[in-house]
């Protein structure tokens, strides 16, 4: 199977609320850039003109109770895109490397080939990681409370 990328590819980095791409691996992937990126992450990018994909990616390697959900990587790993955060969890890498499967914004997710972010989930033993449906609005967090400490 060959992965084609088409011009809704998004080239270069978004700016803020700008769209992002949404990748799993493909099957063309080395095991070093796997092993990088590790089974389960969310993966959110964009393409280069050397036909190169730069990729942010987020994989909750550290247990975190707010990463649980699949969304909730990779709106991590997007924030991080559009503010160019410093970071190990990025790399420049090859296109076949990856699969498009759809795009993130400011407003949410939106997916494209869920058969295929589910299967890379299943093989990460991550599918009730998954999204419920093809779109994801965002939602902001709440502003934290005012303590009132004149009392």
């Amino acid at each position: 199977m060959s992965i084609q990328f088409g011009q809704d590819l998004p080239q270069e980095r978004p700016e803020p609320q700008g769209r992002a791409a949404i990748f799993v691996p493909s099957g063309t992937i080395k095991d070093d850039v796997l092993q990088l990126v590790r089974k389960g992450a969310a993966v959110v990018g964009f393409g280069n003109h050397d036909r190169t994909v730069t990729i942010y990616y987020e994989s909750n390697r550290f247990n975190e109770p707010a990463l649980q959900k699949w969304e909730q990587r990779a709106r991590k790993a997007y924030d991080r895109l559009i503010d160019n955060l410093p970071t190990t969890s990025k790399m420049t890498t090859r296109l076949d490397y990856f699969e498009q499967v759809g795009y993130i914004n400011g407003k949410g997710i939106t997916i494209r080939r869920m058969d295929s972010l589910k299967r890379w989930l299943e093989q990460s033993e991550q599918l009730e990681s998954a999204p419920a449906s093809e779109f994801v609005a965002y939602t902001p967090p709440a502003p934290p409370k005012k303590i009132n400490i004149s009392e």
